[in-house]
């Protein structure tokens, strides 16, 4: 059986989704960085997600470089099932976004201070 997010780990994807990562993304990050690899449909039960949902999660962290995928030989026949797994730390991750916020934040201060003085009020 697998689990679903704790509400510690529910908390983290929150603070991620916050920090400007798409909430499915998010969820899909912190399980995987909870389990170490997982396949699609394990995700969508822990995740609380549906399948196209992991599909178009999954691919944005391809995009970002941020999960390797594989295909796991099944027996029998049917599709194989794909098993993903982050490139990078959690932690990784984290730092990155909270330097993109922290530049994020920095250009509307600036924004706001030029405002400021262009309505005469510095």
């Amino acid at each position: 059986m697998v689990e679903e997010l704790s509400e510690a780990e529910e908390r983290m994807v929150n603070l991620l989704s916050e920090a400007g990562l798409n909430r499915n993304i998010a969820k899909v990050v912190v399980f995987l960085a909870k389990v170490g690899e997982a396949v699609s449909r394990d995700i969508e039960r822990a995740a609380n997600l549906r399948q196209p949902e992991v599909s178009l999660a999954m691919k944005e962290l391809k995009d970002l470089d941020w999960v390797k995928e594989r295909e796991l030989k099944k027996k029998g026949k049917g599709r194989p099932l794909k098993s993903y797994k982050l490139t990078k730390e959690l932690k990784e991750i984290v730092v990155d976004l909270v330097a993109k916020k922290r530049e994020e934040i920095k250009k509307i201060e600036k924004d706001l201070e030029e405002l400021e003085k262009l309505a005469g009020l510095r």
